[in-house]
């Protein structure tokens, strides 16, 4: 009888190892349900749409998505990404603050999971790909709705969130190049605080705010005060533009400083539908999100040709002015709904 006993044990022993083989067979193959993670670079409303699009991709692609805003910076970027590492997250997408800097975080993450980037880059962390728009290209479009508005030529100052935000420099400096009539080369810097002049229009400063509604407002309204020359204000990230024109219309100068903008802030398309501001360039947040949990979900499972060709998933930028301005808006809507 113990002999029939440890028989028993024996084969539930065996049973046990082929049950968890098994389990991990099925990861390998795909069909259980990989977690991946879109990490943003803060809490501004483009990533809410972001989120939407990345939580669309894990119902379709069958993954659990966790999404990460962080609200303080690097610091709180870097406990978030470590937090993911520690769960064994199977995937990454992040939306890196400063790349110069953050090197050690972002080569950790690249080593120990499937890391992506997604709205700004960081080419040399050892990421899988970049999803998004090329912002340098996005910045060009931009100052030519500078031109479009000022064909004569004029003043601008340029308002930013962070110049160290792979996004945000290359961004501002297809404006500059846009604005000067400069070649194409991503790879240019200008630095702020120089006055740079071309043969038509003149860029009197660059002002950053870090990522603050109220020091956005507050720059804003200095650069009025300090530039009674000034022509154009040119938002970059996507609370900017509101900002601008708010200090425009506290200052009293509604129509006498033109407002030219980036992204899709609801303050930003009003202003457009109204004539206040002249035009803006957007980026698609929801693709930005779906296609990153789409390219984590293959990649969880083994599939490597969700990859694009040359690491870069290219999702145009698009003009947005008053002819067009209602049936964006209404599109944005149904995504947000």
């Amino acid at each position: 009888m113990m002999r029939n006993l440890l028989r028993v044990l024996e084969c539930l022993t065996t049973l046990s190892l082929l049950v968890v083989m098994c389990a991990g067979c099925s990861k390998r193959s795909g069909d259980d349900q990989p977690s991946v993670a879109y990490v943003s670079n803060g809490t501004a409303r483009f990533f809410v749409i972001a989120e939407r699009g990345a939580m669309a991709g894990g119902r379709d692609f069958n993954v659990d998505v966790q999404v990460r805003m962080p609200p303080n910076g690097v610091a709180d970027q870097k406990r978030m990404v470590q937090d993911l590492l520690s769960r064994g997250t199977d995937g990454i997408a992040i939306s890196p603050i400063d790349p110069d800097n953050q090197q050690d975080m972002l080569t950790e993450a690249a080593n120990h999971t499937n890391l992506i980037t997604q709205d700004s880059d960081a080419p040399d962390c050892g990421r899988l790909c970049y999803v998004g728009v090329d912002n340098y290209v996005a910045g060009r479009m931009c100052g030519a709705l500078v031109k479009d508005v000022m064909p004569e030529g004029g003043t601008v100052v340029i308002f930013i969130g962070r110049i160290g935000q792979l996004n945000g420099r290359l961004r501002r400096q297809g404006v500059i190049d846009e604005l000067l009539d400069r070649d194409h080369d991503s790879t240019r810097f200008d630095e702020a605080g120089k006055v740079l002049k071309g043969e038509k229009y003149t860029i009197l400063d660059t002002c950053t705010d870090d990522l603050d509604t109220g020091r956005a407002l507050a720059e804003a309204e200095d650069a009025i005060s300090r530039f009674p020359e000034l022509n154009c204000m040119v938002g970059l990230f996507d609370y900017n533009p509101p900002q601008c024109l708010q200090a425009i219309k506290k200052a009293g100068k509604l129509g006498a400083i033109h407002v030219v903008a980036f992204d899709e802030a609801d303050g930003t398309l009003a202003g457009i539908a109204a004539g206040e501001i002249y035009g803006t360039i957007v980026q698609d947040p929801y693709r930005y999100g779906y296609e990153s949990v789409r390219i984590l979900a293959g990649l969880a499972r083994g599939d490597k040709s969700v990859l694009p060709e040359g690491g870069f998933l290219d999702i145009p930028a698009r003009k947005i002015t008053k002819e067009n301005v209602k049936e964006f808006w209404d599109e944005l809507k149904r995504v947000l709904q």
